[in-house]
């Protein structure tokens, strides 16, 4: 019995698709064409500067605990720049975070921490 020429591709196609081993087809797969959601981590920071006196309120929405720390950069050479001791902010929770320089403020930062 002959197949028909058009009937021919298709039965040569599943057979090869048949034998192919299972790792082969897993990699083939297409994915769904959106990339993976981003992990949610990291409270969200307000800083204000009055003068001198650097206020920071720090409140992590998401599940894991986030390490804040307050950094100030002051704006005299002779002014001693700080770093503020670290603060958990667990779930759900707000921080407050407080600096100062002896004269001005040129920069203040949040830096985060994942905590395991």
């Amino acid at each position: 019995m002959r197949l028909s020429r058009s009937l021919a591709p298709v039965t040569m196609a599943l057979a090869l698709v048949l034998a192919l081993p299972y790792d082969a087809m897993s990699h083939a797969r297409v994915g769904s064409g959106h990339s993976p959601a981003p992990e949610l981590f990291g409270a969200e920071c307000r800083t204000t500067v009055h003068g001198s006196h650097v206020v920071a309120y720090c409140h992590n929405p998401y599940v894991d605990t986030d390490r804040v720390r307050l950094h100030i950069e002051c704006a005299e050479w002779w002014d001693i720049d700080t770093d503020g001791a670290p603060a958990d902010t667990g779930p759900a929770m707000t921080v407050r975070l407080s600096g100062r320089c002896w004269k001005d403020v040129r920069a203040v930062w949040i830096s985060h921490q994942k905590v395991d």
